[in-house]
């Protein structure tokens, strides 16, 4: 990968372990303050209004992306289409923020933290990340990211101090989301001029912008009704719990989705040249060796953990986040895989059909298995319906490009990660050293997991290489830095 792919996953990575890593700071904080039930509020309030953002910002982050991507060498068309998009993007925030104000003053169960949310869709119509994505640069987006989070951390641990505190946990993530979209704002005038946009050129991004918004509506089916049936069906306890959950899960998904986010745009620049394809497939070939490393070293060490780490992390109360744990973290491989076919194939060949066909499967699979798991197994039923969503989508992805992309070669390179996982998980999951402290016991279990994963995975990128010589290109890479190093 080149010097600025690098750079700007490193940067994308940042803002997207900001994003999550930085809440769960205050997970064990808010899990004790405000309880599974406080927490589960709050989540539902949300995953509500989240549908309202959605249907303001369409499809623009891929969509977006994508075209910025094709015209950004050209400062005149940038700037027209910036303008053109973004002025529909403030239509749908006028018309969809009317929508949701009817929506809390009649129907909302919590109005008070249905009317505070109102600054989250707000957020929506003025975010502009797509355009800094298109450009490829990430820079101010990750310091945008990190001051944003670092402030309302701390306010979090400063105003949120008892059981009804819900509504001032709610108001500073939404006044974090409104200021980090206006931040961005400071660095547009640079890369383009101001250019009032006719209605014709407006229109022109409404119908494949809802062509891309199909897909993102049925993805967060399954992302977000979870929440929703939860707790419309059981209760905002178990939201509480999957939301716990989810908030550890999204670590190794981040890291996916950074590298997601970096290489669309770059690959739809390398296959609207038309003669790099041998390049692009190699960036795939490398893409799906290095999210399946990243999703099973943190996943099944995540899993491994979990009946030592939860207790102590979450606090009494929260044991069932250890099976959500169990049934949730094997999904973070077959997103990781799906996630590499759709960001660096599918969305930049422009085969939004395939893309949408898939989404729904999981859509479609994930609310049928959700309906008939929830009111037994609650919680997990959700989790159960999630694992086997994800599923879906990757095989249908997989079938669609299965003729065009060598994706035996892939499974087989996936494989010894995954193989390290497994085995990583079922020898170290019940270990642990009663005479020590918990943190203690804990810190020896991940280095000793971690130093197994490590050595059952070299062990089986030799013997794979012994059997197939030259396919695992990792085992090159490795080949190359050990070279490097002896030579200093």
């Amino acid at each position: 990968m080149s010097q600025n792919i690098k750079l700007n996953f490193i940067y994308n990575s940042i803002y997207q372990i900001a994003a999550i890593v930085i809440p769960v700071i205050t997970t064990p904080y808010v899990s004790r303050v405000l309880g599974a039930d406080g927490i589960g509020e709050y989540s539902y309030a949300f995953s509500i209004a989240y549908y309202f953002m959605l249907f303001i910002k369409l499809g623009l982050n891929n969509y977006g992306n994508r075209i910025v991507a094709s015209l950004r060498d050209d400062r005149a068309k940038l700037s027209q289409t910036f303008f053109s998009i973004f002025v529909m993007q403030i239509l749908m925030l006028i018309l969809f923020t009317g929508l949701y104000v009817i929506y809390v003053q009649g129907f909302a169960t919590n109005k008070t933290l249905a009317y505070i949310l109102v600054l989250y869709v707000i957020s929506a119509g003025i975010d502009i990340t797509w355009f800094f994505a298109g450009l490829e640069e990430f820079r101010l987006t990750v310091i945008r990211d990190f001051i944003i989070k670092i402030v309302t951390t701390i306010c979090i641990f400063i105003f949120v101090n008892a059981d009804n505190d819900t509504w001032k946990y709610t108001l500073i993530l939404s006044l974090g989301a409104s200021l980090s979209q206006l931040f961005l704002w400071l660095g547009i005038k640079s890369r383009i001029d101001i250019v009032i946009p006719k209605w014709k050129d407006i229109s022109q991004h409404i119908k494949p912008n809802l062509i891309l918004f199909i897909p993102v509506v049925a993805v967060s089916l399954y992302n977000t009704m979870d929440k929703i049936m939860l707790g419309s069906m059981v209760g905002s306890k178990e939201v509480g719990f999957y939301e716990s959950s989810e908030k550890i899960i999204k670590i190794p998904v981040a890291l996916v989705n950074s590298l997601g986010t970096v290489m669309l745009p770059r690959m739809a620049n390398l296959y609207s040249n038309g003669t790099r394809n041998d390049e692009a497939n190699g960036l795939i070939n490398k893409s799906i060796i290095f999210v399946m490393f990243l999703s099973t070293s943190i996943g099944f060490g995540i899993m491994t953990i979990a009946n030592q780490f939860v207790p102590l992390f979450y606090g009494d109360g929260f044991e069932k986040c250890i099976s959500l744990f169990y049934v949730l973290l094997p999904s973070c491989i077959f997103m990781s895989f799906a996630n590499v076919i759709r960001t660096q194939y599918l969305i930049p060949q422009r085969m939004d059909r395939v893309y949408i066909i898939s989404v729904f499967v999981g859509a479609g699979t994930n609310l049928i298995a959700n309906y008939l798991l929830i009111p037994q197994f609650q919680s997990i039923g959700a989790a159960i319906g999630t694992l086997i969503a994800e599923i879906s989508v990757c095989v249908v992805q997989i079938m669609a490009v299965s003729k065009k992309l060598d994706i035996k070669k892939y499974v087989y390179e996936a494989s010894p990660f995954i193989i390290a996982g497994v085995l990583m998980f079922v020898t170290f999951r019940e270990f642990r050293i009663p005479e020590l402290h918990t943190v203690a016991s804990l810190m020896i279990k991940i280095f000793l997991a971690g130093g197994v994963y490590l050595i059952v995975l070299c062990l089986l990128i030799f013997l794979y290489n012994r059997i197939n010589p030259g396919m695992f290109n990792i085992y090159n890479v490795i080949n190359k830095i050990l070279l490097k190093a002896r030579k200093r």
